[in-house]
């Protein structure tokens, strides 16, 4: 029986998957023909994929909180790659990665065609990184990034780093803070955690096979970006989160 549900739920991901590669081929040559950039559209494409995608993993959601009403700089902890597609599919986003994702196998060219922005660790160009971000968010587009900049099995919160903070302050969008956990019999779920050395084919594997969990994500109360400056927003946005997921932000902070 679980053998059964692993090949249904491949074989409707597979499907979701190859239509939305199809559909971003053609939102691209369109673009070309146009000369326009059409991240709107994309966005919206996106949106609808992640909204797809999510229900063919093994996930059942609950969504507390008010969606934003304008364009916010969204910040999230970070358990897993699923985090994006459950997100994603609550609102049209663009998402900030780690430049390693662009040159994944198909994931990367649908990732850089959802209008992804990429960042390189260590390469020291933050103010440039954050005049994109800024032009971005100016263009009312909202964006998340995942300020922990890496991803924990969900019992921790690790600091949020305010660098690419500076990007909402110099837009004047407020923050929207996001607390996202997956549960199993009301404990964290050990199987959706993407950490490690662990590799995407793998954990897909793991997660299509197993039954369902719990997903719960809080839309927590916006911080205006006008008064504070980026690390106090960071410490702002990551105690929110922490008390969302009742996790100790002083203790965590210290021990990230």
């Amino acid at each position: 029986m679980k053998k059964l549900r692993l090949y249904l739920r491949m074989l409707h991901l597979l499907a979701i998957i190859g239509l939305v590669t199809l559909l971003a081929g053609l939102v691209s040559l369109l673009e070309r023909l146009l000369r326009h950039d059409l991240m709107g559209l994309r966005q919206r494409m996106s949106r609808w994929f992640f909204a797809r995608m999510s229900n063919a993993l093994p996930f059942r959601l609950s969504v507390h909180g008010e969606l934003p009403q304008e364009p916010m700089l969204w910040v999230s902890n970070h358990i897993s790659w699923t985090d994006i597609p459950l997100l994603g599919m609550l609102a049209p986003l663009s998402f900030l990665s780690k430049a390693e994702v662009r040159s994944w196998p198909l994931a990367g060219w649908l990732a850089h065609q959802a209008g992804t922005l990429f960042i390189r660790r260590g390469a020291g160009d933050s103010s440039l990184l954050n005049q994109q971000l800024g032009h971005h968010l100016g263009q009312g587009r909202p964006l998340l990034i995942f300020p922990e900049g890496t991803t924990t099995d969900g019992q921790v919160l690790r600091t949020f780093h305010g660098r690419l903070l500076s990007s909402a302050i110099e837009s004047g969008v407020a923050l929207q803070p996001v607390a996202i956990r997956y549960l199993r019999d009301g404990q964290p779920c050990m199987i959706t955690p993407f950490i490690g050395d662990d590799d995407m084919l793998s954990h897909l594997l793991r997660l299509l096979a197993s039954d369902p969990i719990d997903v719960q994500i809080r839309l927590l109360q916006p911080i205006a970006s006008t008064t504070l400056n980026r690390n106090q927003l960071a410490r702002r946005a990551h105690a929110a989160v922490a008390s969302a997921l009742a996790v100790d932000s002083e203790t965590q902070a210290r021990a990230a």
